[in-house]
């Protein structure tokens, strides 16, 4: 196991800068996952611990020792791809020992690391078999196979469950976090998907144009996101925005008009704002409530039902309401009357919902 610190790693190719300089402690033992969108840069951070990637500038410690300079062989690191890279002409037990091959273990050794792996992942009856014959889920646990019997002290992954289909994600995000669990050994993970973040991290790392906007546990960004982008990244569906512009501000109580001229409050400080100031309204879809009728009292906003999913135990409502940048999503329970077509109304818990200024920064909430 290991911990890792990144000390302004800046990462840049020509004049093209990527990573333009971030500071992370990951502690030992942990499993972090960074998180953000195509061409973030997450990638990019995981490539240069690894040693695929050159570092620019700054500094890469991991179990104490400054790596820039050493080679990714001896890092005490292993990648699991996202394209699993088995070797299509070797068996399984052949594809998890090839490493070890090659730094020069005994065929013992090597039967004894691939033997432990497999037993580890519930792999053992496939052992002899080539990568032809493996389901998608069979060949990614062989790909992390082929990392467990290096032991390394950090495992890299980067979007390891992409290739498979819903169900199968599902399963492995089960196997990873109880391998974590087992091996106890420090985790990195790139994906885009928040899902798995949310459900695999201790930790997550929010990073949007090569910087970090949050770092904390699952929870933590979900109450209590930094800013506007956090909020709308984490979260499945994503938080719904509304545009508006403060009216009045006590430290307990703000009152903002929406861009279609209803008058909502929201339990935020924007003591800070001028009265006018443009503010952004948001609201997680499970905390909206969606009825036909005119609910009793404020905060309460007009819209147009786009679409209605019926998914069993849930349903998902698409209102298309003016100030909202896009389609405003709310899970609603499956008894609830409102479907396509129809014009409803949406109910914006004072006490849940967020208030960002101008800039995107959130406004600190108030009990």
């Amino acid at each position: 196991m290991a911990n890792l610190l990144l000390k302004s790693l800046k990462k840049a190719f020509g004049d093209a800068v990527i990573i333009p300089g971030i500071d992370l402690e990951i502690r030992d033992g942990e499993f972090i996952v960074f998180v953000g969108p195509s061409g973030c840069g997450k990638s990019t951070v995981l490539r240069c611990i690894a040693g695929l990637e050159d570092i620019t500038s700054g500094e890469l410690y991991i179990g104490g020792e400054l790596v820039n300079e050493v080679p990714p062989a001896k890092r005490g690191s292993a990648m699991v791809f996202q394209s699993y890279a088995l070797y299509p002409h070797m068996t399984v037990a052949e594809n998890m020992a090839f490493g070890l091959k090659l730094a020069g273990y005994t065929k013992e050794q090597m039967k004894a690391a691939v033997d432990r792996a497999a037993q580890i992942l519930q792999i053992e009856h496939l052992l002899e078999r080539k990568p032809k014959a493996l389901s998608g889920g069979q060949r990614q646990r062989v790909a992390i196979g082929r990392a467990i019997v290096r032991k390394p002290g950090v495992f890299l992954f980067d979007e390891p469950l992409s290739n498979l289909d819903a169900a199968l994600r599902v399963q492995m995000r089960v196997e990873l976090s109880r391998l974590h669990k087992e091996l106890k050994t420090t985790m990195i993970y790139v994906t885009h998907d928040q899902v798995e973040a949310m459900t695999l991290a201790n930790r997550i790392v929010v990073l949007n144009k090569g910087a970090i906007e949050q770092v904390g546990t699952p929870m933590e960004l979900y109450h209590s996101p930094v800013n506007q982008f956090v909020a709308g990244f984490i979260g499945s569906p994503k938080m719904n925005f509304i545009a508006g512009e403060l009216v009045s501000a006590t430290p307990a109580l703000a009152t903002v008009r929406l861009h279609e001229g209803t008058v909502v409050q929201v339990a935020a400080d924007a003591t800070s704002l001028a009265a006018g100031a443009k503010v952004t309204l948001g609201a997680r879809p499970e905390h909206i409530e969606a009825s036909k009728e005119r609910p009793a009292g404020d905060n309460a906003v007009k819209g147009h039902v786009q679409l209605a999913e019926h998914l069993g135990d849930t349903i998902f409502l698409f209102f298309n309401v003016s100030g909202s940048t896009e389609s405003m999503t709310i899970r609603t329970h499956p008894d609830n009357p409102v479907d396509t077509g129809d014009m409803a109304w949406l109910t914006l818990p004072p006490r849940q919902s967020f208030l960002f200024d101008e800039r995107g920064k959130t406004l600190s909430r108030t009990s």
